[in-house]
């Protein structure tokens, strides 16, 4: 599983800020346990009270039966909650859409996406946020039925954002990437480094120009 994001501040300006103490974690993507993690398009601190919320059930789950929440039941518990806050006198609904990402026994890797009215349903390859329509529909025609691999995931995504994005160049310090992988029985949670992100960046940049310039040769044939 892959999510990738913009760097910047929710709701602002889409410019990565060289003063952000990284240390504390990335600006849109959230942990949320040992077999899941979430990306967040909107608020700031609704963001932030949700994936509170979403770790909060997580541990309380794994603490009472010994093992990861089943990714779904995580989903659906602070969906739950989302939906009370449209309902109830004196609260306002969150103004944030979520990511999920994240494996169980049960149904292996997953990834579901949250409105905010707490509406939420399960995907194969999705987007949230800035230009979300013009994404979606790019993954309807570049994602296979068959399913991809981690490394076409890879391209896959940085296709997407190079296309959909308002920045003129993608770099590492714009974008994101976080990959979900089982190795050893274990859920591997990984943050690609800037190298990786830019090597990524280049190998789409060289296959872009290449089919360019088919096509231009193609062209010139016909």
């Amino acid at each position: 599983a892959v999510v990738s994001t913009q760097s910047g501040h929710y709701g602002r300006g889409n410019i990565a800020n060289s003063l952000l103490d990284e240390s504390f974690g990335l600006e849109k993507i959230y942990r949320l346990g040992q077999d899941a993690a979430c990306s967040v398009a909107g608020i700031t601190s609704d963001a932030n009270v949700l994936t509170y919320q979403l770790r909060l059930i997580a541990q309380r789950y794994e603490f009472k039966y010994q093992e990861s929440i089943p990714v779904e039941q995580l989903v659906r518990n602070v969906c739950d909650l989302k939906q009370r806050y449209t309902q109830t006198g004196g609260l306002r609904p969150f103004g944030v859409s979520l990511l999920y990402m994240g494996w169980d026994a049960r149904y292996g890797f997953q990834l579901y996406q949250s409105d905010p009215s707490g509406n939420y349903g399960g995907w194969k390859a999705t987007c949230i946020g800035n230009n979300h329509s013009s994404a979606v529909s790019l993954l309807k025609q570049e994602y296979k039925e068959e399913g991809v691999n981690l490394k076409e995931a890879l391209h896959l995504a940085v296709k997407v954002l190079s296309k959909t994005l308002d920045i003129n160049k993608l770099t590492a310090e714009k974008i994101e990437v976080v990959t979900l992988t089982r190795s050893n029985d274990r859920t591997v949670i990984k943050v690609l480094n800037s190298d990786e992100t830019n090597k990524l960046i280049a190998e789409y940049e060289t296959e872009a120009k290449k089919q360019e310039e088919e096509k231009k040769a193609g062209s010139s044939k016909s």
